[in-house]
């Protein structure tokens, strides 16, 4: 058997259903890497050891009382899997610190949604990733721990915001991890360090955490290696799974099909990760992607993908090809508006959030920007802005239906070094506080620049995910990653999981 962390999380899960493992030894084995790894990648803030011991040995002790012989139907879907909630998400008992020095550090009283439905599927909690501070930003640096690294290359960041979950996966600290996106805050860190990210559509799974997110922008999703391990945890994070989408239920295997997928064990496998093995043998229908490098950033922030961006871009093109789509360029317009109002709706939470005006200095430079800016905005500007989202959600889906799947660089540039976005020289990140530039707009416009093909798809409510197509050094884990990003109309996260799998992730 290979090494625990080298288990992917599906073979993982079968480990620990089967008996070959218990959780005790997976948690202890988890933990002894982070110990070992993470003071050099920053991808956690806490580690609750000794509570995920705890839990671990409570799930062993409910395997016990489950006989293998029985139905795996007695175990909870992720029975003893070991996973990090990324520090937004409130764990019963264990700090949440938002990523910031201005507020007070008390452990949260109970479990926020997302946690709540994880443990209920069985989940041991190794402890909280690295963020940025309230989840602002597409980078994970801040003033109370280090910033985030990208395994790949530990002088790039990991992504963000949920840059420390996906350093933690990538690092295989974990063997996949929930993060939340409410701008691309899933995709641009799956892609940064090579994994598969899933945005499900708006209302398929407990809503993300954020200080506030009137436009509806925020929704949990799987951070993994494989489209497999990635739809494992949506079945998990779809709270009610007869509830699923019929393309999911429609993509359910045969009994046949059970021989054919190469897979040792298909109970327990939800909708999602049943379409993914029904894939294997009846693949996606021939569907017709759109191309596009349009972005609804361009007008006021103009920009050019690097060439690392166009081979990734290219190299998903060829495989969709490959596995019998077709492709075509597709113009999409997007309204120039876009910018101003969508700023708006992101910064809205953060100008509520409750900071003691004296520590309000202890924020970063964007963020205290930020605030200011919200709060000084009335309350009919803000409405102005929803109104014009919800327009643009209805204008853009309408172009995007001429198209099966859309298809577009994940990110526009290569991982940026640590401190690039704040210009921090020190490359510590959060210290000292004062080599932060205090250029706000300077830091957005480069996250603007760096992940353009995002937020508009938080805006419009549609399903998405990033897949690592492309390496710089030409082959798997040389080199820096970089991904493509597919989006689908509402409803097809199975759909997108079974063509991430078809190419080859």
């Amino acid at each position: 058997m290979a090494d625990i962390h080298e288990l992917s999380a599906v073979g993982l899960r079968d480990a620990l259903r089967s008996g070959e493992l218990s959780a005790r030894e997976v948690a202890g084995h988890f933990l002894a890497r982070i110990d070992a790894r993470n003071p050099g990648l920053g991808a956690f803030i806490t580690v609750t050891a000794e509570r995920a011991l705890a839990d671990a040995a409570r799930a062993d002790a409910l395997y016990a009382q489950s006989p293998h012989s029985r139905s795996p139907g007695e175990l909870p879907l992720l029975h003893g899997m070991p996973v990090a909630f990324k520090d937004l998400t409130d764990v019963a008992g264990v700090v949440t610190t938002h990523g910031s020095a201005a507020l007070d550090h008390k452990p949260a009283p109970i479990d926020g949604a997302l946690a709540a439905v994880l443990k209920g599927a069985g989940v041991v909690s190794l402890g909280k990733t690295q963020v940025p501070e309230f989840g602002l930003t597409a980078y994970s640096e801040n003033l109370i721990a280090p910033p985030s690294r990208n395994p790949h290359a530990l002088s790039r960041s990991s992504g963000g915001s949920s840059g420390g979950s996906a350093a933690a996966v990538a690092a295989r600290l974990v063997p996949f991890a929930p993060g939340s996106d409410g701008g691309g805050s899933v995709r641009i860190p799956a892609a940064a360090c090579g994994l598969v990210g899933l945005k499900p559509g708006r209302g398929l799974v407990p809503a993300g955490e954020s200080t506030g997110d009137p436009a509806r922008l925020v929704v949990a999703g799987p951070l993994a290696w494989t489209a497999e391990d990635a739809a494992l945890m949506l079945d998990a994070l779809v709270s009610a799974p007869e509830t699923a989408p019929a393309a999911a239920l429609e993509a359910a295997p045969r009994e046949s099909d059970a021989a054919t997928t190469g897979h040792r064990d298909n109970s327990g496998a939800g909708h999602y990760l049943a379409s993914v093995y029904a894939a294997a043998s009846r693949p996606p229908r021939r569907l017709r992607i759109g191309v596009s490098l349009d972005s609804p950033w361009q007008a006021i922030f103009p920009f050019t993908p690097d060439t690392e961006a166009m081979d990734a871009l290219a190299a998903g093109i060829r495989l969709l090809e490959a596995a019998g789509h077709t492709t075509a360029e597709a113009a999409v317009r997007y309204d120039n508006r876009y910018p101003d109002a969508f700023t708006t709706a992101w910064t809205a939470g953060v100008g509520n959030a409750r900071i003691a005006p004296q520590r309000e200095a202890l924020l970063t430079p964007l963020t205290r920007t930020f605030r200011r800016r919200a709060q000084q905005r009335s309350v009919s500007k803000l409405n102005e802005a929803l109104g014009f989202l919800r327009q643009f959600e209805r204008d853009t889906i309408a172009q995007y239906a001429q198209w099966d799947l859309l298809l577009m660089p994940a990110l526009a540039q290569t991982p940026r070094p640590v401190g690039w976005f704040t210009g921090s020289s020190h490359g510590d990140g959060y210290w000292p506080a004062a080599e932060w530039a205090g250029d706000a707009d300077g830091d957005y416009r480069k996250q603007c620049e760096y992940a353009p093909w995002s937020s508009m798809v938080n805006v419009c409510g549609l399903p998405a995910i990033s897949i690592p197509v492309h390496w710089t050094g030409g082959s798997p884990g040389t080199g820096l990653p970089m991904g493509i990003q597919l989006v689908g109309p509402m409803g097809s996260e199975a759909l997108l999981l079974q063509v991430a799998a078809q190419i080859g992730f």
